[in-house]
C-alpha cells in the first residue's frame, strides 16, 4: 500500500485508489498517517477532528470512523496494521517508505548532506518535489488541518528554494521556473521563495522580469507589511544587476554634478516624477531657464529607480560654433559607457541604433539627452525598452517627438518670484536678501527670473560681500543701455545684460581668459590647453580658471575639465577681437597637435612622425593605457579643433591634427571621425597645394572607408596611388598597395591582395623602409597561406621575422610569429606550429594587445586538436574564451562553438 498527504490524501492499493470517505473520516486518517507508527490518544484525536464543534458523542463517531478506516487497510497489506493503542486511543504502524511525507524528508535531509554543487542532491530534490501533487491535506476541514497545512507548505517551499538552487547550480535551472512561480504567486510575501525565483529567472536568461519580480515583491511587503526588503532578497536583487554585466563592468552613473542648493520648481518635479512610467519626457524651455539643472537634479533623486545605470549626453544642439553631436557619435558614447568594446561597434548609424536597443532590452537605465535641436537627433538615441526612461531637454518643444514618439511634455518657465528670490536667499544669504527688499526686486527684473542670470549675479554678489544689494542692482541696470548687439525678441534679452556686468567686473587677466575660450572649439576645456592659449605657465591658467569658476562663468564638470553653457561661450566668442585671436588660436592648435603627437608614438612605436618643435606646454601620457586615456577624453575636442583650424586657414596645423589622430580611430574603430576629419585634411592639402599631403589624406581616406563602405576605400586608395606616383614618391605608394590588400583581402580576394601586396614589398625595400616591408612580407605570407601556397607562405613570414627581430618591433614580431604558427599548421608540422605560436603569446602578452592573443591562442588550439591534445586544446580555448567575452568580441561565439564540440571534460 501506498499513502499520500502532499495533496489530497489518498490510499493506493492493488493498484487502485480507495476512496478515504468523508471529510471528517478523510481527517481520521490524515491525522493517524501525519503520526504513523506513534500512538494518539482519542482526545488529540477528536480534537483535530472536530475542535471546537467536538460533541458528547465524538468519541463513538471517531470509532466508527476507524472501523471503517480498518477495513479499507487491511486486506491490502499485512504490514499495515490500525489498532488500539495501550494508553487509550489508536496507532497506525505502516512501512515508512510507503507515507509520501516520509520519503520526502528523507529525500530533502539526505540532499542537505551533500554539498551544494553536488549532482546528486539535485537528482535527490527533484525527487523529493516530484512527490508534491498541490497542497497538502487538501479537502480535510478543520483548524488542525489547517494549521498542519501551513507547516508543510512551509517545508514545500524551504524544499523549493533548495532545488532552485541546485538546478542553477548543476542542473537545468528552467525545470525549477514553473514551480516556483506557482508557489511565488500563492505566497507573494514569503521572500527566500522571491528570492529563489528572482535568481531562477535571471538564470533562465530574463534578468529584467527578474528585477520586475523584486519591484513587485518589494511594492507588496511596502504595502502591506510597510517593511523594506530583508537581506535575503535584497542580496538576490544585488547578484542579479552584477550578473547582467562583465565582472568589471563599471555602471554607468554619468549625470553631471548635481546642484546643492536646488530651488523650487515643486511643480514640475512631481510632473516628472508623474510622467516616469513613460518612455519618453521632453523637457522644454528657452535658454538659460534651467532645463540641464531640473533633468539632472531629478535624476540623482531617482537614481535607485535605475539600478543598470544613468546615461547622460550633451547633443551640443545649440552650441555656438555649430558643431551639434551626432547622433552616430553619440551612439558610440553610449555604448562604450555600456561597456561595449570599440571593436564591436558598427559603423552605420541604424546599426549602432539597432545594438544600442539590443543592449538596453533587458536592463534599467535613465538615459537624458541634453541640449537636444530636433528630433531627428533624438530618435536614434530612443532605447525601445518598457524597462528604460529617456528624459531631453530642449529649447524646442520637439511636437514630433510628442507625436510620433508618444513623449509627454514638460514645459519650463522663467522661475516664480518667490523661487527666484529663494535662490539669491540660498546662495546670499537670508539676512541680506531680506535686508534689501527693493534692491533685490530690481535684480530679479534685471535678470528676468532666469536662472542662469540670477545665478552669475548671485556669484558677483558673494564677490562682493560688503558691497549693497542696491548698488549691485544700480550696475546691472547701468550696462543694460549699451547691449544693443544683443538686442532680440527674446524673452531672456536681459541675460546679456548680467553677463556683460560679471564680464567687466572680472579682473583683467580673468577677462582676457574668458573672451580667449570663444576660440576654443569645445565641448570642454583643460588646463594645459588654457596654459597654450594664454601662453603662460600652468600654475596663471589654473588661477585664472578658478577665478572665471567663481563668477559661475566656468564650471569643473569633471576633474580638470572645465565647461560653460552655450550663452556663455557665445557671448565670449563675440567679445574677442579679430587682433587678438591669431596667435593663441595658433598655440591652442600647436598644444593639440603635438600632445597628440606624443600619445601617437605610444601607441605606434615605430610610424613615421614629421619633426615637430615647440616651446609650448604638451601632455605626454607615460604609457599606452595613459596615451590612450587622453585621447578618449580629447576625441571631441581634437575633432573639433581640426575644424577649426581649417576655418581659421591654418592648414598645416589641420592637417597634422588629422594625421595625428589616425592611429587612435583606427585602434578604436571610429571610423567615421577618422574619414571626417581626413576630408577636412585634404581640404586642407588641397588649398595648400601640397600634393603629398593630399595624397596622404586620400590614402587614410580609404583606410578609414575601409570599414564603412568598401568600394569608396577602393576609390580613396587608388586616388592616393595615383597622387604618389604623380610626384614620385615610392613610400607613398608602397602604403597605398599594402592598404588596398587589405581592402581587397577582406572582400575575399587573396589573389588580387596578394598582388598588391607584392609591389608593396618592391617599393618598400627599394626605399629601405624595413618596418614597412617586414609587415607586408608578412602580409604577403598571410596571403599565400589563403591560397594554400605555405611553402611561400612560410620563406615570406620567416624574411618577415628577421626584419622586425633587426629593427625592433615586438608587435610586427608578435604578428609574424602568429602567421609562421597558422603556416606549420597547415605544412602539418603541428609542433613546429605549437612553437611558433608559444613565442607569439610571449610577444602579446609583452606589448599588451589582448584581442590578438586571443586569436593566437584561438589557433593554437586548433594544433591542438590536430595532435590529438583534446585538454591542451580545452585549456587554450577557455582562455582565449575569458578574453574574449572580457573584450564583448563576437568571436567569443566561435571559440564556444569549438569548446561544445569537446563536450564535457
Amino acid at each position: 500500500m501506498r499513502f499520500q498527504l502532499l495533496g489530497e490524501p489518498q490510499v493506493h492499493a492493488e493498484g487502485r485508489t480507495a476512496a478515504t470517505g468523508p471529510p471528517k473520516q478523510t481527517a481520521v486518517l490524515a491525522a493517524l498517517l501525519l503520526d504513523a507508527n506513534r500512538p494518539l490518544s482519542t482526545e488529540v484525536l477528536v480534537e483535530r477532528v472536530w475542535g471546537l464543534e467536538a460533541h458528547p458523542g465524538a468519541a463513538r463517531t471517531l470509532h466508527t470512523y476507524v472501523s471503517r478506516i480498518r477495513q479499507l487497510l487491511e486486506p491490502a497489506d499485512d504490514r499495515v496494521r490500525l489498532h488500539r493503542s495501550r494508553g487509550g486511543g489508536y496507532r497506525l504502524e505502516l512501512p515508512e517508505e510507503s507515507l509520501d511525507l516520509h520519503n520526502f524528508r528523507q529525500l530533502v535531509t539526505r540532499a542537505s548532506e551533500l554539498d551544494r554543487a553536488d549532482p546528486k542532491r539535485l537528482t535527490l530534490l527533484r525527487e523529493a518535489m516530484a512527490l508534491w501533487r498541490g497542497q497538502p491535506l487538501a479537502g480535510v476541514p478543520g483548524d488542525w488541518a489547517a494549521r498542519a497545512r501551513t507547516l508543510l507548505i512551509d517545508e514545500r517551499i524551504d524544499a523549493a528554494v533548495h532545488w532552485a538552487d541546485a538546478e542553477i547550480r548543476t542542473g537545468s535551472p528552467a525545470t525549477a521556473l514553473g514551480p516556483l512561480t506557482e508557489l511565488a504567486d500563492q505566497h507573494p510575501l514569503v521572500e527566500p521563495l522571491a528570492a529563489a525565483l528572482i535568481r531562477t529567472l535571471a538564470a533562465t536568461g530574463h534578468p529584467a522580469k527578474a528585477i520586475d519580480q523584486f519591484l513587485s515583491v518589494r511594492r507588496r511587503l511596502v504595502d502591506e507589511l510597510g517593511v523594506e526588503p530583508g537581506a535575503e532578497l535584497r542580496a538576490a536583487h544585488r547578484d542579479i544587476l552584477r550578473e547582467t554585466r562583465d565582472p568589471d563592468e563599471i555602471v554607468p552613473a554619468q549625470l553631471p554634478l548635481d546642484v546643492p542648493d536646488f530651488v523650487g520648481r515643486e511643480a514640475e518635479l512631481q510632473r516628472l516624477h508623474d510622467l516616469a512610467t513613460t518612455a519618453v519626457i521632453v523637457v522644454s524651455g528657452t535658454a538659460g531657464v534651467g532645463k540641464s539643472t531640473l533633468v539632472v537634479h531629478w535624476g540623482h533623486r531617482m537614481r535607485r529607480h535605475f539600478p543598470d545605470g544613468q546615461l547622460y549626453v550633451d547633443l551640443l544642439g545649440f552650441d555656438p560654433a555649430g558643431t551639434a553631436l551626432s547622433p552616430a557619435d553619440a551612439l558610440r558614447n553610449l555604448l562604450l559607457a555600456l561597456a561595449v568594446p570599440a571593436a564591436r561597434i558598427p559603423a552605420g548609424l541604424d546599426a549602432r541604433s539597432a545594438l544600442y536597443r539590443s543592449v538596453l532590452a533587458d536592463r534599467r537605465v535613465l538615459v537624458v539627452l541634453d541640449n537636444a535641436a530636433h528630433e531627428r537627433d533624438v530618435r536614434p538615441l530612443l532605447p525601445g525598452a518598457p524597462n528604460c526612461l529617456v528624459v531631453v531637454a530642449s529649447r524646442s518643444q520637439l511636437p514630433g517627438l510628442v507625436a510620433a514618439a508618444g513623449a509627454r511634455p514638460v514645459e519650463l518657465g522663467l522661475l516664480p518670484p518667490a523661487q527666484a528670490r529663494e535662490l539669491l536667499s540660498r546662495r546670499l544669504g537670508a539676512g541680506r536678501v531680506a535686508a534689501e527688499p527693493a534692491a533685490v526686486d530690481r535684480i530679479l527684473a534685471a535678470c528676468a527670473r532666469l536662472p542662469l542670470a540670477l545665478t552669475v549675479t548671485a556669484a558677483r554678489a558673494l564677490q562682493q560681500p560688503g558691497q549693497p544689494l542696491a548698488r549691485l542692482a544700480e550696475q546691472l541696470h547701468a550696462v543694460r543701455e549699451s547691449l544693443d548687439a544683443f538686442a532680440s525678441d527674446d524673452e531672456a534679452t536681459d541675460v546679456r545684460a548680467v553677463l556683460s556686468w560679471s564680464y567687466r567686473a572680472l579682473p583683467a587677466e580673468a577677462a582676457r581668459l574668458f573672451r580667449l575660450l570663444g576660440l576654443h572649439p569645445g565641448p570642454d576645456v583643460t588646463v594645459p590647453a588654457v596654459a597654450a592659449l594664454l601662453s603662460e605657465p600652468i600654475e596663471i591658467a589654473e588661477r585664472q580658471l578658478r577665478a572665471l569658476t567663481r563668477a559661475s562663468l566656468l564650471s569643473e564638470h569633471r576633474p580638470d575639465r572645465y565647461v560653460s553653457h552655450d550663452l556663455l561661450r557665445a557671448y565670449a566668442a563675440e567679445l574677442v577681437q579679430p587682433e587678438e585671436s591669431a596667435a593663441p588660436l595658433e598655440r591652442m592648435l600647436d598644444y593639440y597637435v603635438h600632445s597628440a603627437y606624443a600619445a601617437d608614438r605610444i601607441l605606434y612605436p615605430t610610424r613615421e612622425v614629421p619633426e615637430l618643435t615647440t616651446d609650448g606646454p604638451v601632455t605626454r601620457p607615460p604609457d599606452h593605457p595613459a596615451a590612450l586615456a587622453w585621447f578618449t577624453e580629447e576625441h571631441q575636442v581634437l575633432v573639433r579643433m581640426v575644424r577649426r583650424a581649417h576655418e581659421a586657414g591654418l592648414d598645416n596645423g589641420a592637417w597634422l591634427l588629422a594625421r595625428g589622430l589616425t592611429t587612435y580611430f583606427d585602434l578604436q574603430g571610429h571610423w567615421p571621425d577618422w574619414a571626417h576629419t581626413q576630408q577636412v585634411a585634404l581640404a586642407a592639402a588641397t588649398r595648400a597645394s601640397d600634393p603629398a599631403r593630399a595624397a596622404s589624406a586620400q590614402l587614410n581616406l580609404g583606410l578609414a572607408h575601409a570599414e564603412l563602405a568598401p568600394d569608396d576605400a577602393i576609390r580613396h586608395l587608388r586616388l592616393a596611388l595615383d597622387g604618389y606616383r604623380r610626384i614620385g614618391q615610392a613610400k607613398g605608394q608602397a602604403h597605398a598597395h599594402n592598404a588596398l590588400a587589405r581592402v581587397l583581402g577582406s572582400q575575399g580576394d587573396p589573389r588580387a591582395a596578394l598582388h598588391q601586396t607584392e609591389q608593396a614589398v618592391e617599393l618598400f625595400g627599394r626605399e629601405g623602409n624595413h618596418g614597412g616591408q617586414a609587415r607586408a612580407l608578412n602580409n604577403l605570407g598571410w596571403y599565400h597561406t589563403q591560397l594554400g601556397e605555405n611553402d611561400r607562405a612560410l620563406a615570406r613570414c620567416q624574411e618577415a621575422l628577421q626584419l622586425h627581430r633587426r629593427i625592433g618591433d615586438r608587435y610586427g614580431e608578435a604578428n609574424t610569429l602568429d602567421s609562421l604558427g597558422l603556416t606549420f599548421h597547415h605544412l602539418g608540422e603541428h609542433d613546429r606550429a605549437v612553437e611558433e605560436y608559444r613565442a607569439a603569446l610571449e610577444a602579446w602578452l609583452e606589448v599588451g594587445d589582448r584581442y590578438n592573443e586571443a586569436g593566437t591562442l584561438g589557433r593554437l588550439g586548433d594544433t591542438y586538436l590536430e595532435l590529438g591534445q583534446a585538454g591542451e586544446a580545452r585549456r587554450v580555448w577557455e582562455r582565449a574564451l575569458t578574453i574574449l567575452t572580457d573584450l564583448g568580441h563576437t568571436d567569443a561565439d566561435q571559440i564556444r562553438h569549438h569548446l561544445d564540440a569537446l563536450g564535457r571534460p
